[in-house]
Formats: structure tokens, sequence, C-alpha cells
């Protein structure tokens, strides 16, 4: 999991036992003088540091800084840690110190809501409504920047929980992509009835585990959700229950990959023909292109449909955000830059970049699959839920996603996964919340 919300195959959250691994990997790193490679967090004039875990996204940055500089007069330096375990034990550790750089990619939700606890970064409320009077920013993700009603971060990119699908598969064999619950099952039998795996499903990394939860539980009732990841419902109520029985059939007709397949294998699988459909961030976009896919011609996407036709449309929403330190040695550039980033010429090249969705409603994403999945969204006013990772307090979404893992490797059953998931919600907002007293 990179500590922005976006993940890759190869950035996944660890256990706690790794978790632990991690931490010592920050402190030695402290300790010799330096984060990650290369990472000097010195001023150097006319530029704006950036701590980040994504050392592929680098270019992406300096090009978009390119058009800040324009603006602000500051370029993007992006520091790159390529371990995301001590990334955010490093970034923890120097926060409130004068190694913290001038910006820092982070995720939203309760992953910000605990390091804004701590203290150390710039109330950005202002900013924020710049933005909000200018229509470049969606009112509803306020709350998934802010803490105790100030906003500490700068959305980063927006992306949708979709279902990739192989366009020559599905051509192949007559189908289109589904727009209901029968025909998306239409779909799964047909593809299966040719020998191929419907949907790809994995815990490879262990947040991956979340990707299909996250996705039945909302596509049956979107306001439960809502309500269970706030701590106002039960893991073990029927909606609940109800996604987990369908997920456990979908495993049991053989309709997903084993729990072992690597996310990473997801573009070529599609390109292959092996797998017919893949649960993925928008984000895997830049994925497809890697493995010589076009978008339009070999892959489509579409947003997976309600359990029943009356229930109200919605979409798994991600975002990043970008922080800045109360300490950063060039503070006043690095809020300049915030101040600017969701500038459309900036997020022009920044969304190209990553061929998917800006955080600036205003921008469409040059990759046509990925502006169609944007009209959809606007077009059936489909309300836009806050990925699993971000939506509960850190401590119960890892605890919940090992249990998923568990769920997927077949180890537990579906009514016993979701009362140990019920039990551990049930201790740690309690410890939140005193916490917050």
């Amino acid at each position: 999991m990179s500590a922005s919300g976006r993940t890759s195959s190869a950035t996944a959250p660890l256990a706690r036992r790794r978790l632990l691994v991690g931490a010592a990997a920050g402190a030695a790193a402290l300790t010799t003088g330096g984060c990650a490679r290369g990472a000097s967090t010195s001023a150097q004039p006319g530029t704006t540091s950036i701590s980040n875990d994504n050392a592929t996204w680098d270019d992406g940055y300096r090009a978009a800084g390119r058009e800040l500089e324009k603006i602000t007069g500051f370029a993007l330096r992006p520091l790159s840690n390529p371990s995301v375990t001590s990334y955010q034990q490093v970034v923890q550790m120097t926060l409130q110190t004068s190694k913290a750089s001038d910006l820092v990619k982070w995720a939203s939700g309760y992953q910000l809501k605990r390091l804004a606890r701590a203290g150390g970064l710039t109330d950005l409320t202002h900013v924020w409504e710049g933005y909000a009077a200018k229509g470049w920013v969606r009112g509803t993700s306020r709350e998934a920047v802010s803490y105790r009603g100030k906003a500490f971060g700068i959305p980063l990119y927006e992306s949708y929980y979709v279902l990739f699908y192989s366009k020559p598969v599905f051509r192949k064999l007559g189908l289109s992509a589904p727009g209901s619950w029968e025909q998306l099952l239409h779909c799964a039998k047909v593809l299966k009835r040719n020998g191929i795996t419907p949907f790809l499903a994995s815990q490879v990394g262990g947040w991956p585990a979340i990707e299909w939860f996250q996705e039945l539980v909302s596509k049956v009732d979107p306001g439960f959700y809502g309500r269970l990841v706030a701590g106002e419902a039960s893991y073990t109520d029927e909606p609940a229950r109800q996604a987990m029985d369908i997920w456990h059939d979908f495993m049991r007709r053989g309709w997903m990959t084993p729990p072992d397949f690597d996310q990473a294998r997801g573009p070529g699988a599609l390109k292959e023909g092996t797998v017919g459909m893949f649960l993925h961030g928008t984000w895997q976009a830049s994925g497809m292109s890697a493995a010589g896919m076009k978008p339009g011609t070999d892959y489509g996407a579409f947003i997976l449909p309600t359990v029943r036709p009356s229930t109200p449309k919605s979409v798994i929403a991600e975002s990043g955000v970008f922080v800045v330190p109360g300490r950063a040695s060039s503070h006043e550039a690095a809020t300049a830059n915030v101040g600017a980033w969701l500038t459309p010429s900036v997020q022009r090249v920044w969304s190209d970049f990553l061929q998917d969705s800006s955080a600036n409603p205003t921008v469409r994403a040059g990759n046509p699959v990925v502006a169609e999945l944007q009209r959809d969204i606007a077009r059936n006013r489909r309300t836009a839920l806050v990925r699993y990772w971000e939506a509960s307090p850190p401590s119960l979404i890892q605890g919940n996603t090992n249990d998923l893992g568990g769920f997927m490797a077949g180890q537990t059953s579906p009514a016993t996964t979701l009362r140990r998931m019920q039990e551990r919600a049930h201790g740690e907002w309690a410890a939140w919340k005193r916490d917050e007293a």
C-alpha cells in the first residue's frame, strides 16, 4: 500500500510483523542521516521537494512541476523512497523536524487524520476553500482531507474502482459490458464455459483483499457501506452477510482466480485472454498501456452493477493527498505549489501522465476509457464512496484486511470472518474515540 493510498502490486500494505521491520528500517535511515535514496531535503532555490513512495511517478511530478513553475516560480523535486514501509515510518518520524521535506504524498481519510492528530501539518483550509470557490475540487471530498474541521491535505489525483475487461474476448464470445447484475452473471457463465476465468481476485500483498469486499457491500447497499465504515453499523448485519455470500459463491463456482494470483499479472492475463475481468483502480490504465493494450480497442472498463436494480448507484473512489509539514524548509514555496496544484493546465499534464482522472472535476481524462467512466459517474449521479483502506481507523482496516485474506484462502467461512471483523471493529472504534477525547 502506498502511503498516498494509491497502490500497485509491487507496493502493498504489509502484515504487522513486517511493519515492525519497517520501523527499524526507518530508524536506521534517520540515524545514518538520510531518509531514502537521494532523499536530501536541503532547500534548493526555485524548487519544492516532494517525499513520495513511487519512483515511477517522478517524471510526472517533474512535468507537472514545469507547469507549476510558470505559475508559482517553483518546480517540483521528487524524493523517492523505494520501500513503502520505511517511507511511512520516516515521514512520521521526521514530520516535526528540520528533516521534513516541503511536500509529502500521503493517504486521505483516516490515514491522514492519524497523521494530522500527531501534529506538525500545515492547515490548508484556505487553499481548499479557494479551490472550492472555483469549482476545482469536489465538495463531497472535503471530509476525506480534514481533521477536526480543518483541511490538511490537497487531493493528488482521483481514481475509481472498476472492472477492466478484455474487448477481444468479449467480442469473440458475443458479450458486451454488463449494465445489470443479471448481465454480469451471464458474462461470468459464458466466460467460464469457454475456459476463461471470469474475475481476477487476489490477496497478494495483503491490501487487494479489500477490493471485492468494498465492491460487493457497496453494490448491495451503498448507504450501509457508509454507515459500516463510520462505525455506525455491524459487520454481521444482513447487507454484509449478503455480500460475503455472493463472494463465496463466486469462488465456489470457480469464477475467480486463486488468491495467490499476483495482480501484476492482471494486464497480461487480460491481453492473453485467460482472465475476462479485472477489478482494480482506474490508475491501472497505465499498466494496460505498459502491456501494449490500447484503450477502447484492447480493453474497456465498467463499474460493477448493483445487485438489485432499485439500489442507488455508487462508485468506490480513491485519492491520495499532498500535505505540507509545518517545518518545511521551503514552506512558502510549498504552500504556493499546493495552491496551484489543481490548476487545469497543471492537471492536464499530470492526468495525462497517470492516464487517470484528475482531482479537478473540470479536467477530463485523456484516456478515452477513463473519460467514459467519468461521464458515466456524472450521468448516473453516482455517489462517491471512500475506499475501504482509508475509510476507518488504520488498525481496524489492517486487521480486517488480514481476515479477508484468510477468507479468500479458505481458512474461514463468511460468517466467521464477519464476526471477527465486528469484534475488532468494536475494540478499535472504542480506542479511536478514546484517543480523540
